[in-house]
């Protein structure tokens, strides 16, 4: 027996016991899963992020509006970043602080010129606490998803409280499909066959979150 036949065979034993008229595909799939894994005050939910988020190795700020630009400016000038992405709906004072030389995202850029930028400095869609994941759409203050992958330093400003959330279900009610949607949680990494964990490799090495207080 072939490799073919005896995967077809399972296929047949899984669906010995669907009655032919049956249209699954057709029909609303029942979630009645847990929206969230348990009560939480918003406090508490931008603390699990946090949490979660620096379980991940990312790198966790707070602030407000009024100390923001010179946080940014602080987290550009440690990492000695002279070139800067800035998405075209990026609050100008959010880089009010800052002075690095600001390239824009052009859809004409190559990969080689987004090679030779340091740092990202974007907002995003959503954030969800119980995965510890930042999730972007391509708004203005986010820009093309290529941005945020190349850099090897990314800057993401999530603002609080409004822009995050308990579960992933939450945050899909709040995303629309049809968007490039970018499910960030942490760093890049990977591991090779021998589990050596290797950073930077599919997006920025360091992930720097700023949660903004309102």
């Amino acid at each position: 027996m072939s490799a073919r036949e005896r995967i077809l065979g399972r296929v047949r034993r899984a669906l010995a016991d669907v009655p032919r008229d049956d249209t699954p595909y057709e029909r609303a799939v029942v979630r009645d899963y847990l929206r969230e894994h348990g009560e939480r005050t918003v406090e508490q939910t931008v603390d699990l992020l946090a949490e979660n988020l620096a379980d991940y190795r990312a790198v966790v700020h707070r602030t407000d509006f009024d100390e923001l630009p010179y946080l940014v400016m602080r987290l550009l000038a440690e990492r000695g970043s002279q070139y800067v992405l800035v998405p075209p709906g990026l609050p100008p004072e959010w880089m009010s602080a800052a002075d690095p030389t600001r390239i824009h995202d052009r859809a004409v850029s190559t990969p080689q010129e987004l090679d030779r930028v340091e740092s990202v400095v974007t907002g995003c869609a959503v954030a969800i606490a119980e995965t510890g994941t930042i999730v972007l759409d391509g708004s203005p203050d986010q820009g093309r998803r290529r941005i945020t992958l190349v850099p090897d330093h990314h800057i993401c400003v999530v603002r609080v409280p409004e822009q995050v959330v308990s579960s992933v279900p939450q945050a899909l009610e709040r995303l629309d499909p049809a968007r490039p949607l970018t499910w960030i949680s942490g760093p890049s990494a990977t591991s090779d066959i021998e589990l050596d964990r290797v950073e930077g490799v599919h997006g920025p090495r360091t992930l720097e979150v700023v949660l903004l207080l309102s």
